[in-house]
């Protein structure tokens, strides 16, 4: 029997992420699809983490159509998948439409591994 995790927003269903790899690569493909429903799932939900995805969210409704699609056909492109220990990745990563370089932790929270946005705070400094 699978194990299915519910979302609480709408009803659809996502299933956990079997480790951190799973999540970040989750997170980062709703991302890119605009599916940002399927994201939250993925996400360590806090303050922080709420506005930051909220503002992604936005940014990606005032794409044009074209540039929308562009990040739906993207491929993800791994860097670097590193664990600082038992408990936290560190997932560096960029996509075949735009380039830029972006890191997340991944955090295993009662046994369940989530992305933590912060990190993009830390790298902006």
């Amino acid at each position: 029997m699978a194990c299915v995790s519910l979302s609480c927003n709408a009803g659809k269903s996502f299933d956990k992420a079997e480790d951190a790899q799973d999540a970040g690569r989750q997170f980062i493909r709703a991302s890119l699809d605009g599916d940002y429903e399927k994201a939250r799932f993925y996400l360590l939900s806090d303050s922080v983490n709420l506005l930051l995805i909220g503002k992604w969210q936005q940014d990606f409704a005032q794409l044009d159509a074209n540039t929308r699609q562009a990040y739906r056909e993207a491929s993800i492109l791994p860097i670097s998948i590193r664990a600082i220990n038992d408990s936290v990745t560190s997932y560096t990563y960029s996509n075949s439409f735009k380039k830029d370089t972006t890191t997340v932790r991944i955090v295993r929270v009662k046994g369940e591994w989530l992305v933590d946005l912060k990190e993009i705070l830390n790298q902006k400094r």
